[in-house]
């Protein structure tokens, strides 16, 4: 399995596999739930809606899974979105957004190839 794709997004492929004993098929379904997954559709809109409870969750979610699925770079900006959240520092938690979009959109494409790669 090519990982390449994966680690160019900013996954850490090694870490993750690792934490799935190295069951490459398991990572996959994983990955693939990461897809079908609403929560990012739920922050957006959340933020669009200024529902800060509801933001907080989603970010917070989105954090503990990009942790577990061992996505770096988007789980420190939700680290970051989230720490800002608690802080009640609203406006720079949602002007976040855009990057955590950029990001989100190079993930979930890169494991998209991955996975038509296989």
């Amino acid at each position: 399995m090519d990982l390449l794709v994966l680690k160019q997004a900013g996954i850490n492929t090694d870490s993750a596999l690792e934490r799935f004993m190295n069951n490459e098929a398991l990572y996959m379904r994983m990955m693939k739930k990461f897809l079908d997954d609403k929560t990012f559709i739920s922050l957006v809109e959340a933020v669009s809606q200024n529902d800060g409870k509801a933001a907080l969750e989603s970010s917070h979610t989105l954090k503990g899974v990009c942790g577990n699925l061992s996505i770096d770079n988007l789980f420190t900006l939700f680290s970051e979105q989230v720490v800002l959240m608690r802080a009640d520092k609203w406006d720079e938690a949602y002007s976040m957004m855009s990057e955590i979009t950029e990001k989100y959109t190079q993930v979930t494409d890169a494991i998209k190839t991955w996975i038509d790669g296989q």
